[in-house]
C-alpha cells in the first residue's frame, strides 16, 4: 500500500539547511513515499497535489532534530530527586537503573519518546543504556522515531553498576546485538558498538569493538573525557591525553563518535579534526554539573576545524530535559559569555548541530538533516502564533534564542505525521504520567536511594 502523500503549503519560513542554507519564504514541500520530492516557492509547487495538505502560513519549518547522546529510560522515573550539591549522582543513577524491571523500562522509555518527538527530535542515540530493547521495540515503532542503540559493555572495574563481561563475551554480545537490531523498523533502527568509556574498557576490548564496527559498517560511540580531571588521570594512566590514547590504539576516525569531550586540549582538537572523528556535546549537562565547560571546552575550536558536532541532552537527571531547542540555546550563549566574544557559536551554528551536522556526526547525513529533494522526509513545524515568536524578523534567531520545544506543532518522520497539532497518538499521557510516578516511588523504595523532596518544608 502506497504511503499517504503530504504537502506543507505556504510556509512562512522554510529553513532548508541545504548547501546554500536557503531560507525560503512562502515555501512549499511535497512528500511522497516517505521522501521529499519537491521543495521551493509555493507558487512553484502550485500544481502539486497530495493526500493531505498542511497550512504552513504561520509555520517555521526545519529539518527534524538529532539528539546525539542521551539515556532514554533510566532517569525519567526519578528525574529531579538529586539536590544541586550532589557531587556525583552517577553511582545512584546506575544502581537505580540496574533495579528497573522490563515493564518499568518500557514505560519510562515511552515517556522519554513522548518528550523527544513533541519537542521535534526525530532521531536519538542511546549509548547502550537500554536494558530491555525487545520490550522497548514496540514503543520505538509506535513513536515512529529513529534510534541508534547498542549494548553497553565493559571489562574493567568501575565505581558504577555497569555490565561487565570477559572481553570475548563482550565482543560476541556486541556482534549479536548488531546482527539482530541493525536495520530494524525499515531502517529506522541502527545498531552500533558501545563500550562505555576508555576508562572502563581494556585496550584489547576497545580495539576489538572498533574492528566489529568496521566489519559491520556501523559506528562506535563512547563516553569521552568528562572534564579536566579525566584528562589529568588519563595522562597518568596511559601517558596520553584521552584522545591521543584512543588514537595510539587505533580507536578513532570516521565512524567513531566521542560523547561529551568536556576537557580536551588543542592537541586533541587537532587529532579529532585530522582523523574525521565526530563529537556529541551536551551543553546543558556540562553547565549544570559545573564542569567549567565554557572556560575549558573547545566547541568553538572544533567548529572552526570543521568537526561535525551533534548536540545531546544526556540523562534527564543531568540536563533534566530532552529538548534539543534548549540545548541549542545553551550552546549558542555559554561561549559568548565565557570568552566575552559575541562571535562565538552563532545561532546558525547551533541550528546546524541540531540538524545537518548532527545527522552527519551520527552517520546519517546522506539521507537526513536537511530539506532537499530526495532526502527522507523528517520535518518539524513550529507554530509562530505564540508570544515567544513575536516579533518575527530573523527565524533562526527566534528559534535559537526565543523558542523552545513547546511551540512544536507538527512533526513528520519518514513522511508520517507523528505529532499533529501538538498531539502524539501513541500513548495515553495522563495514564502514563501516573504510571511513571509510581515506578519512581517503587524504585526508591526498592533501592533505598532517596532524597528529601524539597529543601523547603513540604506537607
Amino acid at each position: 500500500m502506497a504511503q499517504q502523500s503530504l504537502k506543507i503549503d505556504h510556509i512562512l519560513y522554510l529553513l532548508t539547511l541545504d548547501g546554500e542554507r536557503r531560507i525560503i519564504q512562502d515555501a512549499a514541500v511535497l512528500v511522497e513515499n516517505g521522501r521529499i520530492r519537491r521543495v521551493g516557492k509555493a507558487a512553484e509547487l502550485a500544481d502539486a497535489r497530495a493526500d493531505r495538505v498542511i497550512d504552513g502560513r504561520a509555520m517555521v519549518v526545519t529539518p527534524g532534530f538529532f539528539n546525539g547522546h542521551m539515556h532514554i529510560s533510566y532517569a525519567h522515573p526519578v528525574r529531579g530527586i538529586f539536590p544541586d550539591e550532589q557531587a556525583s549522582p552517577l553511582v545512584h543513577v546506575f544502581n537505580l537503573q540496574s533495579a528497573m524491571t522490563e515493564d518499568e523500562e518500557y514505560h519510562a522509555t515511552l515517556l522519554g519518546l513522548i518528550e523527544l518527538v513533541k519537542s521535534g527530535t526525530v532521531c536519538f542515540l542511546d549509548p547502550g543504556s537500554t536494558k530491555f530493547p525487545d520490550a522497548c521495540l514496540q514503543a520505538y515503532q509506535d513513536a515512529g522515531i529513529r534510534v541508534i542503540l547498542g549494548e553497553c559493555v565493559t571489562d574493567e572495574e568501575s565505581p558504577w553498576a555497569l555490565p561487565r563481561f570477559p572481553p570475548a563475551e563482550a565482543v560476541a554480545r556486541t556482534e549479536s546485538f548488531i546482527s539482530k537490531w541493525n536495520g530494524k523498523l525499515d531502517g529506522r533502527i541502527r545498531a552500533w558498538a558501545m563500550p562505555f568509556s576508555y576508562e572502563t574498557c581494556s585496550t584489547g576490548l576497545l580495539q576489538a569493538l572498533k574492528r566489529v564496527a568496521d566489519e559491520h559498517r556501523t559506528g562506535l560511540t563512547l563516553h569521552h573525557n568528562t572534564g579536566q580531571k579525566a584528562r589529568q588521570d588519563s595522562v597518568v594512566r596511559y601517558g596520553h591525553t584521552p584522545t591521543a590514547y584512543l588514537q595510539s590504539i587505533g580507536v578513532i576516525g570516521p565512524g567513531v563518535l566521542l560523547a561529551h569531550c568536556l576537557g580536551i586540549d588543542e592537541g586533541e582538537v587537532d587529532c579529532i579534526a585530522r582523523t574525521g572523528t565526530t563529537v556529541a556535546m551536551c551543553p546543558v549537562t556540562a553547565a549544570k554539573s559545573g564542569r567549567g565547560i565554557p572556560e575549558h571546552g573547545r566547541m568553538p575550536e572544533l567548529l572552526a576545524r570543521g568537526v561535525k558536532i551533534a548536540l545531546g541532552c544526556d540523562s534527564p537527571n543531568n540536563s533534566n530535559h530532552l529538548d534539543i531547542v534548549r540545548a541549542m540555546n545553551m550552546a549558542a550563549i555559554q561561549y559568548k559569555d565565557a570568552r566575552q566574544d559575541l562571535r562565538q557559536v552563532p545561532a546558525e551554528a547551533a541550528l546546524e548541530m541540531a540538524t545537518l551536522h548532527g545527522a552527519q556526526a551520527m552517520g546519517l547525513g546522506d539521507e537526513l538533516g536537511s530539506i532537499e529533494a530526495g532526502k527522507k522526509a523528517d520535518l518539524v513545524c513550529f507554530d509562530t502564533q505564540r508570544p515567544e515568536w513575536q516579533a518575527l524578523w530573523n527565524p533562526v534567531n527566534n528559534l535559537v534564542y526565543n523558542a523552545d520545544g513547546r511551540s512544536v506543532h507538527t512533526v513528520v518522520i519518514d513522511g508520517r505525521v507523528v505529532v499533529d497539532a501538538y498531539r502524539q497518538t501513541f500513548a495515553d499521557e495522563p495514564r502514563l504520567f501516573a504510571k511513571v510516578q509510581e515506578i519512581g516511588e517503587r524504585l526508591q523504595a526498592r533501592t533505598g536511594i532517596t532524597f528529601p523532596r524539597s529543601k523547603w518544608p513540604m506537607g
